[in-house]
């Protein structure tokens, strides 16, 4: 390997960034000896284990990082690591695509089947990068990380979020107490260095181990905080950076505050759904207007509280179900056509589709618990109940959807037993290259103000915004205004002149209403 390659590896972060950290400096100079081990050593490919579910070509590999930064030749642990080699000529290569789908808690080890599954949107920068996944430390195959049993927590029907009294919330801040001192109990020696920091330095290791001077990535939902930190430690480790469905990077939204913001957003996002499955009612008879389908869920919340469906669906596992049509597009059609076959008597298809998923909780349980742990360690939470109480009290009497479910997700962080960090403050440093940034207006995990605002922290960057969709995670969807001018960024790592609005792509449509 050439000096000067070694020379890249071994770059440690600008001064600027690194002095922002606790500890920030030490880190650095962590993340350069870990790199330097990574690149002399590289990944040891071979055909991935069976029971990952990941056909050939694809190949798997261990990247080991150290688990503190401040002490790279303390305890390791290894980050699983896959890729599916360019389909293009030599001429035509440009390195390794590295990938995060989100969460935190998400694995992105199925990114190379994109490749093998031949998704038309991937089929050119397939070409010229190298597909690469990874499990993110604590997740899946990468020193995995626990709270809780897993059969104990897909237990079904669990109590309604919204509370009815003061004992409710009592019970549930028990809940809340018991899963952050099960996550201290069983994976308490991971939890101080489960931070979204940690995790951008194991990318640069994981960059370093691939052979690359500089690291090309694509980010989606919490990828995108990911992406935007890695940036800020490493802005000359970068050479194309994109970000799809914005995190809001601000300090201050870190992470409670931006929980707040998505029970918002969600409530808007719900009722596009609503609208929508009212403009098919002569397909899905639920309602002939927005405000007569959220009557019929209503009654249908109601009816799961007074007797749970199937002795197992309550109105916690309906809001489960359900949020996925705000999520995505693509949800749209089968929750619909599931509330549908309910209400003529198929009780089966809701049971199936939102009760406990037995086989997948493992993955369920290591990403809830790998999700609190990240966003509990990443920032400071208020510990006071009474703020808790207030905020969420007064943000569900207008967002009622999924305030409540929300909080209870998060109030782990109230009483955590791990360190809690001051997030970083993502801006540009020397050497960041222009990156792009990719939002739809309407989006409900990732408020569009996210993208606003990490397009005033990079300097020089793009935003394309997709106006009037609300679909979480745009580069997979077919809408050429925004999937040529990704490829053209990849490729060429050329972006448009000014920022771009593109009109939406087309919403789903049932196929007997078409």
């Amino acid at each position: 390997m050439t000096g000067a390659l070694v020379a890249g590896f071994l770059a440690a972060p600008t001064a600027g960034a690194a002095d922002q950290v606790p500890g920030g400096a030490a880190e650095a100079k962590g993340v350069a000896v870990a790199a330097a081990k990574a690149a002399k050593k590289g990944i040891k490919w071979q055909d991935c284990p069976a029971a990952w579910g990941l056909e050939k070509p694809i190949q798997c590999g261990f990247v080991t990082v150290p688990v503190d930064y401040t002490k790279p030749n303390g305890p390791t642990i290894q980050i699983a690591v896959d890729r599916v080699r360019a389909t293009g000529t030599a001429h035509e290569h440009q390195g390794s695509l590295v990938y995060n789908p989100g969460g935190p808690g998400g694995s992105g080890l199925k990114f190379p089947r994109k490749v093998t599954t031949k998704n038309p949107i991937y089929t050119k920068i397939a070409k010229a990068y190298d597909f690469v996944g990874f499990d993110p430390r604590g997740v899946g195959k990468s020193a995995p990380i626990s709270c809780v049993d897993p059969q104990e927590f897909v237990k079904a029907p669990k109590a309604d979020p919204v509370p009815g009294s003061e004992a409710d919330k009592l019970a549930q801040r028990k809940l809340a107490k018991q899963y952050a001192d099960g996550c201290a109990k069983r994976s308490g020696k991971m939890l101080p260095y489960m931070t979204t920091m940690n995790t951008a330095r194991d990318v640069d290791v994981v960059r370093a181990a691939l052979g690359e001077k500089k690291l090309n990535y694509l980010g989606v939902s919490y990828g995108t905080y990911l992406g935007a930190v890695y940036g800020t430690l490493f802005p000359s480790h970068v050479r194309r950076l994109i970000v799809d469905s914005v995190v809001n990077p601000a300090q201050s939204n870190i992470w409670y505050q931006a929980n707040l913001e998505q029970d918002i957003a969600f409530e808007g996002r719900f009722k596009d759904w609503e609208g929508w499955v009212a403009k098919y009612d002569s397909f899905f008879h639920i309602g002939n207007t927005q405000a007569k389908v959220h009557q019929e869920w209503l009654k249908l919340r109601a009816q799961a509280k007074k007797k749970p469906i199937g002795g197992l669906v309550g109105p916690a596992e309906l809001i489960n179900f359900f949020q996925s049509a705000a999520y995505y597009d693509s949800s749209w059609i089968p929750v619909a056509t599931t509330w549908q076959k309910f209400r003529a008597g198929d009780t089966k298809a809701l049971v199936d589709a939102a009760g406990p998923d037995q086989a997948g909780a493992a993955t369920a349980e290591n990403g809830n618990a790998v999700y609190t742990a990240v966003e509990c360690a990443d920032a400071k939470w208020p510990t006071s109940w009474k703020k808790w109480d207030q905020d969420n009290t007064r943000l569900n009497k207008k967002y009622p959807f999924m305030t409540w479910s929300n909080a209870w997700m998060n109030l782990p962080c109230a009483t955590w037993k791990g360190p809690q960090l001051n997030p970083l403050d993502v801006k540009t440093h020397k050497g960041l290259p222009q990156t792009l940034i990719i939002q739809s207006t309407r989006d409900a995990a990732t408020p569009y103000a996210g993208a606003v605002e990490l397009h005033k922290r990079f300097q020089g960057s793009r935003l394309i915004t997709e106006k009037g969709a609300g679909s979480h995670g745009v580069t997979g969807l077919v809408n050429p205004c925004i999937n040529d001018r990704v490829d053209s960024y990849l490729l060429t790592g050329k972006v448009d002149a000014k920022d771009v609005v593109c009109t939406p792509h087309a919403t789903p449509m049932p196929k007997v209403a078409s």
